[in-house]
């Protein structure tokens, strides 16, 4: 299997994250409401797919990356209700509070996000080992 296309497609995210961080952090509130709505429906697209491929491979023993990207819609579904909870806030104390959080939050994202890519470098290193070892057995065999 070929991970280049799934590999590119991650630079690619990844660089249109830092893009739209970039721009976001110069925009008013409802700027970015309208950034976050679309990112909320382009996750949630997302986890529809990652769902789908999920159902459309469920004779396969289900992943812990299958579970991984459930987990990560959880948070997601969390960011949502905070993010319509602080519309309601009329304390700046806790406004401020609920800003560092929320700024911490993003910041251990982040980092899972790096362990994340390592992880999958891993995996896919193992699954090119697994298919490289699987060729050449498969030659020891036939001869």
């Amino acid at each position: 299997m070929d991970f280049s296309a799934k590999l590119e497609q991650l630079q690619a995210k990844a660089n249109e994250t830092v893009a739209a961080s970039r721009a976001a952090a110069a925009e008013n509130r409802e700027q970015l409401k309208q950034r976050i709505d679309k990112a909320q429906d382009d996750a949630n697209q997302a986890m529809q797919d990652a769902k789908q491929q999920v159902d459309e491979t469920a004779d396969r023993a289900e992943s812990k990356w299958a579970q991984m990207k459930a987990d990560a819609a959880a948070r997601r579904e969390d960011f949502k209700a905070k993010i319509e909870k602080r519309a309601e806030q009329r304390d700046a104390k806790a406004a401020a509070n609920e800003a560092d959080w929320a700024e911490l939050d993003a910041s251990d994202a982040i980092d899972y996000a790096v362990y994340a890519v390592d992880g999958a470098q891993l995996a896919v290193l193992n699954a090119l080992d697994a298919r490289v070892y699987a060729d050449e057995q498969a030659k020891i065999a036939g001869t």
